[in-house]
């Protein structure tokens, strides 16, 4: 069984950093892509940021620049580096991560909070 484990988030100020991982386990063949996605109360989630196995990215224009996506495809682990942070960027980050069939796999949620 498929499990994704999130961890990393917390309360920061608004200008600082964290870094969020995400390992996967019980995984054989392991993902196409991986990637992380955020809701904030009241809106819908979005994706900030994906990458492919190969390391191809793409993220949110809102987190351009400031965000990192990586991945140890050995480790089936995928990291949001997040940086210079803005109060809107409070949400609920999840990872995601699919399999060459499309068969796609959700963590439970880790809460960042970003302070003034």
């Amino acid at each position: 069984q498929v499990q994704l484990v999130e961890s990393g988030g917390g309360l920061v100020q608004a200008g600082g950093s964290l870094r969020l991982s995400c390992a996967a386990s019980g995984v054989i063949f392991g993902f196409n892509a991986m990637g992380w996605h955020r809701q904030a109360p009241g809106k819908q989630r979005e994706l900030v940021a994906g990458i492919t196995r190969s390391g191809s990215t793409n993220y949110a224009d809102s987190v351009k620049g400031r965000f990192t996506i990586s991945r140890d495809n050995a480790k089936n682990t995928v990291y949001l580096q997040m940086n210079s942070l803005k109060l809107e960027d409070t949400a609920v980050y999840y990872c995601n991560a699919v399999r060459a069939d499309f068969v796609d796999y959700w963590g439970q949620g880790t809460q960042v909070t970003v302070s003034s």
